[in-house]
């Protein structure tokens, strides 16, 4: 079991996550993705009833949301929930698949490159949390953010150092068995 706090001020995907979750529709789908030091990824309709070794990773609703990059205020750092997408040059995310940053530790040499990319200056606190807890500075810019683990990192990170195939599949089927929304008491 894992929390995760989804952000309001990210409207398009907030509303998209919790819509397709209202719905139940990540119940039962598989984490269909994972890698060490990096992400773990699911929301791929077709794992709901995948056979073992089936490549993932292709399925939609048939919509895509448009990006909502929210530097510096939301990044890459460990445990972010992220939206994933395709190659389509509006770096619009997909309908329903995600990721949680696993992540590395970083130096200030590499942040530096990495803004350098960007064209963006890293927060300070960014940078403590890229150096100290680690993320994947280098997705930012380029994925949308909208959500963070509040509890159960260590979930995650036991997700994402299971065995698993050349393709990046779990070698075993790691299946999300319900989301529950609930409201954030204030």
């Amino acid at each position: 079991t894992f929390t995760l706090e989804v952000f309001n001020d990210v409207p398009k995907h907030a509303e998209n996550f919790l819509k397709l979750a209202n719905e139940g529709f990540y119940d039962s789908l598989l984490f269909h993705r994972i890698i060490p030091s990096f992400m773990i990824q699911g929301g791929d309709p077709e794992s709901k009833n995948a056979v073992d070794g089936q490549m993932l990773g292709n399925g939609d609703v048939g919509y895509k949301v448009p990006a909502e990059f929210m530097l510096p205020k939301y990044y890459h750092k460990k445990g972010a929930l992220a939206a994933a997408r395709d190659n389509n040059p509006e770096k619009a995310s997909s309908g329903c698949q995600f990721y949680i940053v696993v992540g590395k530790t970083f130096t200030d040499a590499e942040l530096d490159q990495m803004e350098a990319r960007i064209g963006q200056k890293y927060s300070e606190q960014a940078r403590k949390d890229y150096k100290t807890i680690g993320g994947t500075p280098h997705l930012d810019a380029g994925y949308t953010v909208y959500g963070q683990i509040v509890k159960g990192q260590d979930v995650i990170d036991a997700i994402s150092s299971m065995p698993r195939n050349t393709s990046d599949r779990p070698a075993e089927n790691i299946r999300i068995l319900n989301v529950k929304v609930k409201k954030k008491n204030k």
